[in-house]
Parts: structure tokens; sequence; C-alpha cells
């Protein structure tokens, strides 16, 4: 990921590092569609995983001369920055994740009522998880053991197992290449995350660097089957922008990095039509969705949205990380959808293949709630007043059924629902019955001039409603 300022965007338009923020919808009819689609999903997986992981470190920022706390250099080789450098690039000659086993993957997200995922096929530190021909520093290199594994082409092989649980696929793609000499040339010494020296003073190694963008990219969207979604990173790649009221990381832009997105987005549409094109956090007609950081916004928002969010504390693999508990993940997938928005929950795999167990402890629990509460989730769409207290709110297409999501007030449990329970209903209409996910007993309520009365909750098994319990109110 990269790290940056979150999106604080307003309902209608709204504030994107100092800047008014207007959604652009694509004009091509198959991306309006597949996006549609895409919205129905709710619930996907991303995942971060390189040679970094084998120092349990952050992904690729601490080889970046920034001095922020993410991109701390830690370890025996963390005296000089050529010292640390040459000791990071040097992990791939040790990268081996034998126990690397994507089916296993697809078959835990699956089970946690995940539809779609995005993978991690190259992050700023330039190594790319996928048999390219553009560069030495991959995968499947000699110089890497994990070559000589007959499933060395980690990304096609993370796309196929997925893809066979029905998934959508995604790539994620790091625009700045910090490996690369026609991003940070050697000649110069890397500055901060952006390109080292000014592309209007050398455009001609600008345009080889734009060449081996495209290129990679191109590899990933004819050789890799179906691929739905394409999830650019490093926003600093991008058209020069007013610099005067920018904040944050964008407001020390210094040069036009243009890597020419009209001549990508055209390149991906005809290889694989109808693709949702992610941008991220630059503006315009090629982000089709935007992208949240580790945050809810406040207000739902009037155009596709997903919130990337961590499981763990770490995008990347970290040994002995936190992990956010089952009820945490299921209490922001109930509130971002309600919003209007997906959830794309991250997971990083170690440096032998294989997820954390506290990773597939946390999707087995997710997955026990949505089996029987994921009817209010999937293919849902917002309606106000979208939450009352603790209580949020969904509704059908079809606009016949409300979902009310009760989540337990601070520092309680749902282990059961008081008689006299209220669910305020902005909806008018005559309502033909309540029922409640989970429960084999009838509820019995009553209409009210505000909302609904429940007069008696069945009790349920407290796994099943700890998290959050979910009414629905059908309408005749």
């Amino acid at each position: 990921m990269k790290r940056v300022l979150v999106l604080l965007i307003s309902l209608a338009t709204g504030t994107l590092y100092g800047q008014e923020y207007h959604y652009t919808p694509p004009r091509d009819t198959a991306v309006i569609h597949k996006i549609e689609a895409w919205q129905d999903l709710k619930f996907g997986l991303l995942m971060h995983w390189g040679t970094y992981s084998q120092w349990g470190i952050v992904e690729s920022w601490s080889i970046c001369p920034e001095d922020e706390g993410w991109t701390q250099r830690k370890g025996p080789h963390s005296g000089t920055y050529n010292e640390y450098k040459t000791a990071y690039e040097n992990l791939q000659s040790t990268f081996n994740p034998v126990r690397f086993n994507p089916e296993k993957w697809a078959t835990a997200a699956h089970n946690a009522g995940m539809k779609y995922m995005i993978f991690t096929t190259k992050h700023h530190d330039g190594f790319s998880m996928f048999d390219t021909k553009e560069t030495d520093y991959k995968i499947t290199d000699p110089k890497t053991p994990f070559s000589k594994n007959p499933r060395a082409n980690i990304t096609k092989e993370v796309f196929n197992a997925f893809r066979s649980e029905n998934f959508w696929v995604g790539a994620y793609f790091s625009k700045p290449d910090w490996h690369s000499p026609d991003y940070w040339w050697p000649y110069f010494p890397p500055k901060d995350r952006r390109v080292n020296y000014d592309p209007a003073k050398y455009p001609e190694r600008w345009e080889k660097f734009k060449s081996f963008t495209y290129n990679q990219l191109q590899e990933i969207l004819t050789g890799y089957g179906k691929v739905d979604i394409l999830w650019l990173d490093g926003g600093w790649v991008r058209p020069n922008v007013k610099e005067d009221s920018l904040k944050g990381w964008q407001g020390t832009v210094r040069f036009n990095q243009d890597i020419d997105m009209p001549k990508i987005e055209a390149m991906a549409r005809k290889n694989q039509p109808g693709i949702i094109v992610v941008d991220r956090a630059v503006p315009g007609e090629y982000e089709n969705y935007t992208t949240p950081e580790q945050e809810v916004p406040e207000k739902p928002l009037n155009y596709p949205w997903e919130t990337c969010m961590t499981l763990a504390t770490s995008w990347s693999y970290v040994p002995h990380d936190k992990y956010k508990s089952v009820g945490e993940v299921v209490q922001l997938l109930v509130k971002i959808v309600s919003r209007g928005g997906n959830l794309l929950l991250n997971v990083g795999p170690g440096p032998d293949g294989e997820w954390d167990s506290m990773a597939y402890q946390r999707l087995e629990g997710i997955g026990k709630w949505i089996k029987v509460n994921g009817g209010g989730i999937y293919g849902s769409k917002p309606i106000a007043p979208y939450s009352a207290g603790n209580i949020f709110y969904t509704q059908s297409k079809n606009g016949k059924q409300v979902f009310a999501f009760v989540l337990p007030e601070k520092g309680k449990d749902l282990v059961s629902l008081t008689d006299h329970f209220e669910i305020p209903l902005s909806k008018e209409g005559k309502i033909k019955k309540v029922t409640l996910a989970g429960a084999n007993a009838s509820v019995k309520w009553r209409r009210t001039n505000t909302g609904i009365t429940i007069d008696n909750a069945p009790q349920l098994n407290l796994q099943k409603l700890n998290y959050a319990a979910c009414f629905t109110i059908e309408y005749q």
C-alpha cells in the first residue's frame, strides 16, 4: 500500500488532499455494468506479499529515503542506506515460499464469504511476483530459489486458484518502481518516494520507464486469464497538479510524472473488455471507484467506493501481529455496506507461503456469521437513515426488504434482545412480517409512528448473535 492521508469525502463531492473531489463516471457501458456488479459483491480479499516478508517488515517502504514512522530501517543492515538497500534487494536470493498453496487461501476466503480478490503483482520495491520479461528482479529469475518450483509463477497460480472458487480477480500493480533505473536513476540518489530526476529534462529516460510500465501491465492483462480489476497504486505517479492547494505527500510533487493512463486504459480494455480500472488517489476518469485506506467514511458516498483495511495491523506479514477480532470485522463490514461501500480486507502471507493461523481462524468466524446474516449484505443498497445509534440499515434492490443490523452497545454483547426493543424506520408502507436471521422462533413486533417495536426477540446462539443481529422487515 502507499502510506497516504485518508480520503475525506462528503456526501456529494468532497476534499481529496485539499482539493474538491468530483467523481468522473465511466462512459463505457460494459464498465458501468461491471462496477454495478462489483458493488453487489461487498466483501473482498487483498494480499500484500513479497521478499520483504522474510524480514517481517513493512512492504517496500524501508528502502524509501523518507523520515516517516513506517519507513524506518531495522535489523542488522540498518546502518547506512546503501548497505540496507543492497541487503533488501538481495532478499530475492533467499525467497523460497515452499508452503505456497493458493487453493488453501481461496477456500478459506470463499468460506469467509469473500467474493473478489486483489493480489500484489508488484509493489513499490519493484519485485515482480509474476514471470515478466522486463526485468530479472522477479520471482521466476534463477537467482530466486523458488524459481525452480513448478508453481513459481505465483501471480498465475493465485489467479487460477481464486477463479476456481468463482472469485473476481484483481491485479494490484505499483506505478512507481524503486528498482527500475528509469525511475530511480542510479546517477542520482533517491530523495523520496518520487522519481529522482526531472522527466522533462530527461524525456528519453522517462519514455523508457513508461514503456516498461506499459509492457508489464500488458503481460499481466494478456497472459494471466480474465482480470476483472486493475488496481493501480502510487498516486504520486500522475500528471502535474496545482501544488499550492495540495497537502501531505502530494504537496511536494516536483515533476510531471505522466504515465500515459489513456494508453494504458485503452490496452487494458482491449484485452480485458469491461475491466474496472482503479488509479488510486488520482481523481478523474481512470479512478472508477475510490479507496479510503484504513478508514470508513462518516457518511454514505454517492459514487462507488471500497474501504481497504488490514486484518492485522500491517499490510505485510509481521510475526506475532495483532489481528482484529471476528466481531470487529463483522461490524466494520456492516457499517461499510450500510454506507454503500465494499470492504477489501488484507492478509499478508508469510515467507514460507502460508498465512498466520490467526488469519484462518478469523476468516472462519466471519464466514459462520455471514452464512447466517449475508442476506442483508450481498446485493444490498443503502437506505436512510443509514444508521440510528447501534442499528445499521440496508435494503434489497427492489425495496421490498429492509435489513436492520443491531450491533452490541459499547461494553456489552447481544446474548439476547430484550422486550420492547425499538427499530426506527424511515421507509413508509405496510409491513408484512419481521424475522431474525438464524432464529427458529418467530419475532413478535408492532408498528409505531417511528418504526417498529420488538416485543419478543428469540434468543440465539451467542456465536451467531454476538457480533451483529440482522432483522429483516418485509414490506407488502
